[in-house]
């Protein structure tokens, strides 16, 4: 809910990061503990009395992510853990663990994929537990979405767990859109498709690695766009995209004519889809969203007019 200072304006806006806190770190972990019996089906703890799962068993989970997400932050002991943030005795310097903010969202994702419908929950008075039972179902998922999705809203971390399971950052201004991802299944020439799709992906990883990745793929799908139309030469194709995007009008025909050409020339000048030492490296991070949503934002107009 809205609370009384936000309502009134009183409240300082969110800062929106990428970053993972410590404190945002034990938030997310805390939330995907509360799903711990939902997992329990397949890591389970057995009741000594063999009337079946008993809860969690953590030893196994903890082995098993050893090799699932190798650089999850984990303990001396070797247990899935929040990473320590202590002052130092000597000087004002907090000292925090060495951690890999995404093998935390790879542990969201662990989670998700996971969780299973508890059927029953029966109690053991003896040993003081719960017998869980399970179902194939795991609608709960929803509701561990939810609640991992509010924590990220209201931290203010750009990143959402979406409906397929996989964690995505939340791009601030960005060209893309639900209509946009639309109009691009309706591709009919399947290489194009497939670049466009797979671009988009890699842009919407968390990691920034991949937005790299994700410029050179929009920009191979400009490239294939380009000779969309297999009856003509590359040109011809290229003049036939444009008029029928600029419906023969002469000021777009230039204004679009430009545009493939500026993105032609970004292509072959930066170190997009060339890597010779020629090449204008791209050394901050955010350029990269500048240049996909640019070439974007061409593409996703020409491919309404495809036919």
């Amino acid at each position: 809910m809205d609370y009384y200072t936000k309502r009134h304006g009183m409240r300082a806006p969110i800062t929106h990061t990428s970053d993972i806190t410590v404190e945002m770190y034990s938030l997310i972990l805390g939330c995907c503990q509360k799903y711990y019996d939902n997992i329990a089906w397949k890591y389970p703890d057995e009741c000594p009395d063999g009337f079946g799962c008993a809860g969690l068993n953590m030893n196994e989970l903890d082995m098993d992510i050893k090799y699932e997400i190798p650089t999850l932050f984990k303990d001396e002991y070797g247990r899935i853990a929040v990473p320590r943030q202590e002052k130092n005795v000597f000087s004002d310097k907090i000292e925090v663990d060495e951690y890999d903010q995404y093998a935390l969202l790879d542990f969201i994702e662990f989670i998700g994929d996971n969780v299973r419908d508890i059927t029953s929950k029966s109690y053991h008075s003896y040993f003081g537990h719960y017998h869980l039972s399970f179902s194939s179902n795991n609608s709960v998922f929803e509701d561990f979405r939810n609640d991992i999705n509010a924590i990220m809203k209201k931290t203010g971390l750009l990143f959402e767990l979406n409906i397929d399971g996989y964690v995505e950052r939340i791009e601030e201004n960005s060209v893309l859109n639900k209509e946009i991802e639309h109009n691009v299944e309706t591709v009919t020439e399947q290489g194009l498709k497939e670049l466009i799709e797979v671009a988009i992906a890699l842009h919407k990883s968390p990691r920034p690695s991949d937005h790299k990745d994700a410029v050179e793929k929009i920009w191979d799908a400009l490239e294939r766009l380009k000779t969309y139309y297999t009856s003509l030469d590359k040109k011809s194709s290229v003049t036939k995209i444009v008029d029928d995007m600029s419906n023969s009008h002469t000021s777009f025909v230039d204004l679009f004519n430009d545009e493939f050409k500026a993105l032609t020339g970004i292509g072959n000048n930066y170190r997009i889809r060339h890597h010779e030492t020629d090449k204008i490296d791209i050394t901050d991070i955010k350029h990269y969203d500048y240049f996909f949503n640019r070439c974007l934002s061409l593409i996703a107009l020409a491919i309404q007019y495809l036919h």
